[in-house]
């Protein structure tokens, strides 16, 4: 089966500057071989049951002072085909371990029911979800929200997420927010991602299939801080990425 995706017009190039948004995609986290096959994790795991144990035990932030202290959050289970990227976790989630736990995560929530899962527990039950760096950064100094995760951070993770994408082979990837969109397509803005759909290789796509490959489709970030759905054509485009996701959820978790 293809699925047709009908969000925002393909970007007119994916190389140079498009649109005055985009230098060029240079695959960070969704690593390929030549062959175009995700190539071996650079953290030694050979299933994910390894890999869940490994990553639950890692202390590498905090061992190098970048943050208070280390708890990694995310969920998944072998099977799942559709893996969601947030930016880090917030205080709740390091409290209770659960990602997307507090208001954004509630948030988040309602845009995937709107996007076709049933409910919380089903869309939980069909998505590995992680982020870009899986421990609270802390607070801000000046204690105005949570910290964003510094280079160092995204650098001490990137080897879980890389090891993620390798051992989960995810058909469907869902980038949330600015940080993660960072991460998985080089340098493409929100502005000019949200809504519209890309392969692994940071390339827009018009369809998909189960044998096309895999298909990354961008969200903002569900936090309130955030202003960028302030915009009623942002919020447009919310909805188109939406509408996207909700054919892509017949060939990857049904």
């Amino acid at each position: 089966m293809i699925i047709r995706l009908r969000g925002r017009p393909a970007l007119p190039s994916t190389s140079g500057r498009a649109g005055g948004g985009r230098r060029g995609c240079d695959n960070r986290g969704v690593v390929e071989s030549s062959a175009g096959r995700p190539a071996p994790p650079p953290v030694e795991a050979r299933s994910l049951a390894a890999l869940v144990v490994a990553h639950r035990a890692c202390t590498r932030c905090a061992d190098a002072g970048l943050i208070p202290s280390a708890r990694p959050v995310f969920s998944g289970r072998p099977g799942q085909r559709v893996l969601l990227v947030g930016q880090a976790p917030g205080p709740v989630e390091h409290d209770v371990t659960r990602p997307f736990a507090g208001r954004a995560g509630r948030e988040l929530v309602r845009w995937m029911l709107r996007a076709g899962f049933a409910d919380e527990e089903d869309f939980r039950a069909r998505v590995w979800i992680t982020s870009t760096t899986t421990c609270f950064p802390g607070r801000r100094p000046d204690g105005a929200g949570d910290r964003r995760p510094g280079p160092a951070e995204v650098a001490l993770c990137a080897g879980w997420l890389e090891a993620v994408l390798h051992l989960l082979a995810p058909r469907l990837v869902i980038p949330v927010g600015s940080l993660a969109l960072s991460r998985l397509l080089g340098g493409l803005r929100l502005d000019d991602a949200v809504g519209r759909a890309f392969d692994a290789a940071g390339r827009p796509v018009e369809e998909a299939s189960p044998t096309a490959g895999r298909v990354l489709v961008p969200l903002p970030h569900p936090s309130g801080q955030s202003r960028w759905l302030n915009d009623p054509a942002r919020r447009r485009r919310l909805d188109a990425a939406l509408e996207l996701l909700s054919g892509l959820l017949d060939w990857t978790v049904r």
